[in-house]
């Protein structure tokens, strides 16, 4: 006889009483204030043989207004989104979008050419390349058949 393993989720009921709750107290004390930051992109790193590649999300910020730096493994990306301040007119029924400055810092995986970093922006993601020092890079090493 076999036993069916099955993952419990939350009930539903205690799902939504969650979720008007968190609604309740952002509404109150505003987002910021209750989670005690301001908004963060999300980011993801990738690293292959050649270089770490970091993207971050940052739709409505200018790039120009983003700040990227480096020191020792640790990369800094500095930037702030700026709130709609014409209101005329609009009567608001839900304001999620977070606003305000951040700064992401970074530990890199392995030490990187600093004077050949690269930042573009695709269309409100930021990609970072960090070309990988030489000796960081991995070696293949092909095993002759004698």
């Amino acid at each position: 006889m076999t036993t069916k393993i099955t993952k419990w989720d939350r009930l539903p009921l205690f799902t939504s009483f969650q979720e008007e709750m968190n609604n309740m107290l952002d509404n109150f004390f505003g987002h910021e204030a209750f989670y005690g930051m301001g908004w963060s992109p999300n980011i993801d790193i990738a690293e292959n043989d050649n270089d770490i590649i970091i993207k971050a999300e940052i739709p409505g910020i200018d790039p120009k207004d983003i700040d990227i730096s480096i020191e020792g493994d640790t990369l800094t990306i500095k930037g702030e989104k700026k709130e709609e301040k014409e209101h005329k007119g609009k009567h608001y029924h839900r304001v999620e979008r977070s606003y305000g400055s951040f700064t992401r810092a970074i530990d890199l995986p392995a030490p990187v050419m600093k004077d050949k970093i690269k930042a573009e922006d695709h269309n409100g993601v930021l990609e970072i390349t960090l070309p990988k020092m030489e000796i960081t890079k991995a070696k293949r090493i092909t095993v002759k058949v004698a």
